[in-house]
């Protein structure tokens, strides 16, 4: 056992860390298979709030660009929706973290 002066005594700075749940991106890519109207169409049922306009945004920046991401936020829906996407035959970029 050990014993310590009267009045002296160890303090412990607690330090709170907190930790960002990871966020992640969503990209599609372009390719020579799906038309515009079937990408808007996965994009409107897939990723949560996007309309049509959005959608056909997304869809010609897609072609222009070769790739657009449509998605940004938490890795969990992040990858649900980009299995869904790919499931539905568009063409996924690896998730990226952001």
């Amino acid at each position: 056992m050990t014993s310590s002066s009267p009045g002296t005594s160890a303090v412990l700075d607690k330090q709170r860390q907190s930790l960002r749940y990871p966020q992640a991106r969503v990209i599609v890519l372009n390719d020579d298979v799906n038309t515009f109207e079937h990408v808007v169409e996965c994009l409107c049922r897939t990723i949560p709030g996007m309309n049509t306009d959005q959608a056909w945004n997304l869809a010609h920046r897609i072609d222009g660009e070769g790739a657009a991401e449509v998605w940004c936020g938490p890795l969990e829906p992040a990858e649900l929706y980009h299995q869904q996407l790919g499931g539905d035959g568009l063409t996924m970029a690896p998730i990226e973290r952001c």
